[in-house]
C-alpha cells in the first residue's frame, strides 16, 4: 500500500493501516514518523507522473492520497487511469473543496443547509478565500475594522472571495468514506482552529481536537450523514463527478439545526489524530473496499473511549515555519503511553529536527475526554524544542461537561 502525503495526518493513518496484518506500507514522501512503520520514498505529493511510476514500481495494491493539493490537482485522475486503485476523489469532485462557489452550488442543487451566501460585505459576516488555502483562508468579521482586515488578508490568496452569513453554535468536524454511492460515517471529532487560548489570535490548520463529542448523542453522526453527505455524494454523482474518498463536512450546530461550513475532500487534520485511535475494525480493509466500488455492508465502529490531540507548534507559526531545530522528549512522551505523530519533523543525522509549522501531534487516550485530556497534557509536557508553543485550553469544556 502506497500513502501519499508527509504530515501529521499521514502518519496517524499509517500508524493505523499497519495494524493491520501483512500490510506491507510505502508513503511519498512520509515523514520520520513514517518511516518507523514503512518505507518513505522521496516523492511529491503533488507528481502525478513520479507517483504513478513509485505504485507501478511497488504494484501497489492500493494507493491512499492524504493532502488535498494532490487532489484537486487531479493526481488521483492520473493514476486511475493507468488502472491503479486509489482512495480518494478525482479533480472534479474534489472541487467540493477546492472552490467554495462550487460546493455552494452543490449544496444548494442537493438541498443541503448551509450558510447563506451574501451579495455585499457587511459585518457580522464571514470571509473566505475561495480555494485552498491550508486551513488559513477562513476570517471572522463581526466589526467594520475586521471585515477590513478579513478582505485585506483573503485578497492574498488565489482566485475570488466568498461572504457568507456567520453562523453561530458549536462546530463538528465529520467525516463519512464514499464509494460513489455507499457513505459510510465515522466518529465524529471537534477542532480548534485558532492559535490562542480561548479562540483567539488567527486561524492555523488546526491545533488541537478530540473524540467523541458531547454534543452528539447516538444515531445523530448518521442523521447528519443522512442530512448532509449522501445526498452531496448523490449530487456530485448526478454531475458525473463520483466521490470515492473521504467526505469530511465542517459543521455549525446552530438553533437551527445544523448547517454546513465547509467540505473537504480528504481526512481532516488534526482531527484524524483523534479518530485513529478510536477506530475499531480494519481500515486498510474499508478503504479497498470504497476504492473498488463496494463499501456497502462496510462499518468501521468507534471505541466508548476517549482521545485528545495537542499540536505542538513551531513559535512563529502561523506567520512562518521553523526549520533545523532540534527536538527532544518524544521517547519520554511515548513511555507513558501517548501517541506522538509526526507533523513537520526531519532528519538530520541523528538528530529529529523541526521542519515545518506544526510540528507534533500528541494524542493522549483514556475512559474519558477528561483522562484523555490529562494524558496528553502530561506527554506534551516532556517534549521540547526551542519557542515550542501549544495551546492549554484543548478539549477543556468537554472535559468539564461530559
Amino acid at each position: 500500500m502506497l500513502l501519499v502525503g508527509s504530515g501529521g495526518r499521514e502518519h496517524a493513518l499509517a500508524w493505523k493501516l499497519v495494524q493491520r496484518s501483512g500490510i506491507e506500507l510505502h508513503a511519498a514522501p512520509g515523514n520520520p514518523g513514517i518511516a518507523a512503520l514503512g518505507d518513505c520514498h522521496p516523492v511529491r505529493a503533488e507528481d502525478g507522473e513520479a507517483l504513478l511510476g513509485l505504485a507501478r514500481s511497488l504494484a501497489a495494491e492500493l494507493v491512499v492520497v492524504g493532502p488535498e493539493a494532490p487532489l484537486v490537482a487531479g493526481v488521483a485522475d492520473e493514476l486511475r487511469h493507468a488502472g491503479i486503485a486509489v482512495f480518494g476523489p478525482g479533480r472534479a469532485a474534489a472541487r467540493i473543496e477546492g472552490s467554495k462557489a462550487f460546493a455552494k452550488d452543490v449544496m444548494r442543487s442537493a438541498g443541503v443547509p448551509t450558510a447563506e451566501s451574501l451579495a455585499v460585505a457587511r459585518p457580522p459576516c464571514v470571509v473566505k478565500a475561495d480555494g485552498l488555502a491550508a486551513g488559513k483562508g477562513v476570517f471572522v468579521c463581526r466589526s467594520a475594522a475586521e471585515l477590513d482586515e478579513g478582505l485585506r488578508a483573503a485578497a492574498v490568496f488565489p482566485g475570488s472571495i466568498v461572504i457568507e452569513e456567520l453562523l453561530e453554535g458549536d462546530e463538528v468536524s465529520l467525516f463519512a468514506l464514499s464509494d460513489g454511492r455507499t457513505v459510510s460515517p465515522l466518529a465524529p471529532a471537534q477542532d480548534f482552529k485558532r492559535i490562542g487560548n480561548g479562540d483567539l489570535g488567527p486561524n492555523t490548520g488546526g491545533m488541537g481536537s478530540y473524540s467523541p463529542v458531547p454534543l452528539l448523542g447516538p444515531g445523530q453522526a448518521e442523521e447528519l450523514v443522512e442530512l448532509v453527505h449522501r445526498p452531496v455524494v448523490a449530487e456530485l454523482a448526478r454531475r458525473g463527478a463520483s466521490f470515492v474518498g473521504v467526505l469530511f463536512a465542517g459543521l455549525m450546530l446552530t438553533e437551527h439545526g445544523p448547517r454546513v461550513l465547509e467540505f473537504n475532500c480528504r481526512f481532516g487534520d488534526p482531527e484524524t489524530q483523534a479518530i485513529m485511535p478510536r477506530l475499531v475494525g480494519d481500515l486498510a480493509a474499508a478503504l479497498m473496499a470504497a476504492a473498488g466500488g463496494d463499501l456497502a455492508g462496510v462499518e468501521l465502529a468507534a471505541s466508548a473511549g476517549a482521545a485528545v490531540t495537542i499540536v505542538v507548534a513551531a513559535p512563529d507559526y502561523p506567520a512562518r515555519p521553523d526549520h533545523g531545530t532540534s527536538i527532544e522528549g518524544v521517547e519520554a512522551a511515548e513511555e507513558l503511553g501517548a501517541l506522538v505523530f509526526h507533523a513537520g519533523t526531519a532528519r538530520h543525522a541523528d538528530r529529529l529536527v523541526t521542519s515545518g509549522g506544526r510540528i507534533l501531534n500528541v494524542t493522549g487516550t483514556g475512559e474519558t475526554i477528561a483522562a484523555a485530556r490529562e494524558h496528553a497534557y502530561a506527554a506534551c509536557a516532556r517534549i521540547s524544542f526551542a519557542g515550542a508553543q501549544y495551546r492549554t485550553d484543548i478539549a477543556l469544556a468537554a472535559a468539564v461537561t461530559a
